[in-house]
């Protein structure tokens, strides 16, 4: 998740954020921008969603040229940087099955 430095950032930030959906792997990226439409708090611009299936990916990922391109574009413009990481499930389970894994 990431903030803009300024308002008239924001698309600078959402175009050097989206770089990184051309990196080709076996995994799933998406950028947008947010819509803000919270009540409380709509301090973050751009999202970064990802799902890897294991460190291996998310490590082939970052070493990627384009990662390191992206970084380059964006730091200089952006306030806040937040990143989550959540493990997956080892049973392969989706949100609406009940496997036992701490993702149900």
């Amino acid at each position: 998740m990431f903030s803009a430095k300024k308002p008239e950032l924001i698309d600078s930030v959402y175009t050097g954020l989206k770089m990184l959906e051309h990196i080709e792997g076996d995994w799933h990226l998406s950028v947008t921008k947010n819509k803000k439409v919270d009540q409380i708090e709509n301090d973050i611009d751009v999202v970064v969603y990802g799902e890897f299936k294991d460190d291996a990916a998310l490590q082939t990922y970052k070493s990627h040229p384009i990662y390191q391109e992206c970084i380059d574009v964006v730091r200089p413009l952006r306030d806040r940087r937040i990143a989550v990481d959540i493990p997956g499930c080892k049973n392969k389970c989706d949100s609406d099955k009940k496997c036992g894994c701490s993702n149900s």
